[in-house]
């Protein structure tokens, strides 16, 4: 081997060597860059990126007289119908049988919980919604159900709350961006309750049962599903 072979075993051997295959590399590409194309050949196209979802998804209502039916709802930004498996899981706390049960879906979205309660034999249900475009898809729905327990309105849910009473089931799904909304809605709900009666809260975090202690609410059940964290309560 000749003095100036390069000394693999060391270090400036090793770095010289990488720096020998990189220009190579970039000799190449210059090379294969200025090279004409073939004719009938494709030039490559960078990957498209796959649009946003948009249209429409669906839900599935799990029990009672509509279970198994499947509905067609929006997809928006945002919107987070329950999973499946946490709206099976919540009924088998309530029980299933919901006959004459009053309830109030106070940020009703797609309307899985509120539809999923009327299923189940619930005499009184409002499905509140401030989107204008999600209130025209729950009448839709609500029509093709014949759904006439189901009162859908469209309104922010604390003012909807507010104006409500003796109920023996609110459900609570706000916005998990939104906070600031989670303790004023639990507020009034609890005072919307019939002694006795159940809040369903999902949050993006669980709640302290102390806290809950405060606000006159048992902590009855609760379950984590993923980013979900859902929690039914009692009023004491």
């Amino acid at each position: 081997m000749s003095r100036s072979a390069i000394k693999l075993h060391t270090p400036a051997g090793r770095k010289a060597l990488d720096k020998m295959i990189h220009e190579s590399e970039r000799k190449a590409q210059e090379l294969a860059a200025s090279r004409p194309a073939r004719p009938g050949a494709k030039a490559t196209q960078p990957a498209a990126a796959k649009p946003a979802a948009t249209g429409a998804g669906e839900i599935r209502i799990i029990g009672g007289q509509w279970r198994r039916t499947r509905l067609a709802v929006a997809q928006k930004p945002g919107l987070r119908p329950t999973p499946d498996r946490v709206r099976e899981t919540l009924f088998n706390w309530l029980g299933q049988d919901l006959s004459n049960w009053k309830c109030v879906d106070a940020f009703s979205g797609t309307g899985a919980l509120g539809f999923e309660a009327a299923s189940r034999g619930a005499t009184s249900v409002i499905m509140n919604e401030q989107d204008a475009a999600l209130v025209q898809q729950l009448q839709r729905l609500q029509q093709k159900l014949d759904a006439r327990m189901v009162k859908v309105q469209r309104g922010d849910a604390l003012s909807c709350l507010k104006t409500v009473a003796g109920q023996d089931l609110i459900l609570l799904d706000p916005p998990f961006s939104q906070t600031e909304l989670f303790e004023p809605a639990l507020n009034a709900a609890t005072a919307a309750l019939n002694d006795g009666g159940f809040i369903y809260l999902e949050a993006p975090e669980a709640w302290a049962e102390d806290r809950l202690l405060e606000m006159g609410l048992e902590l009855h059940r609760y379950l984590k599903a993923g980013a979900v964290h859902a929690h039914l309560l009692k009023k004491q």
